[in-house]
C-alpha cells in the first residue's frame, strides 16, 4: 500500500512541477518560441557541443557569436541560424528541437522580445 501511494504521491509531484515550469516558460519566452521545451534546448545545446564549436569559429569563449546588431537580429532570424547550424552540420535535430534551442539562446544571449 505504501508503495503504490508513494509512486502516486511522485506522480502526482511531477505534474505540478511540469505546471510550474510551463507556466514560468509561458512568462519568459516569446510568443513565437511558446511551447519550447527549455531543458531540452540546454541539453542539446550542450550534447551537439555548440559552445565548443563557436569557440573554434570565433575564439575566446565562444560568445563573440551572439551579436543581437549582426546577422542574427529577430526572434525569426536567431531560429533561421539555429536551422542553419543544424543543416550545416547535419546534426539530424527535429523542427520542435530548433525552436528550442532558439529559445534558450534567446533567453541567454539574445533577449528580443
Amino acid at each position: 500500500m505504501f508503495n503504490r501511494n508513494h509512486k502516486q504521491m511522485k506522480h502526482l509531484l511531477w505534474i505540478l512541477l511540469c505546471s510550474v515550469v510551463v507556466a514560468a516558460t509561458a512568462q519568459t519566452v516569446p510568443e513565437l518560441y511558446q511551447g519550447a521545451d527549455l531543458p531540452l534546448g540546454e541539453k542539446l545545446i550542450a550534447d551537439s557541443q555548440c559552445d565548443a564549436c563557436h569557440t573554434r569559429n570565433v575564439g575566446g569563449n565562444g560568445y563573440a557569436i551572439y551579436r543581437p546588431a549582426g546577422r542574427v537580429n529577430s526572434l525569426g532570424a536567431l531560429r533561421g541560424q539555429v536551422e542553419a547550424c543544424n543543416t550545416m552540420l547535419n546534426l539530424g535535430l527535429f523542427p520542435d528541437e530548433v525552436t528550442s534551442i532558439a529559445a534558450v539562446l534567446n533567453r541567454d544571449h539574445y533577449r528580443f522580445k
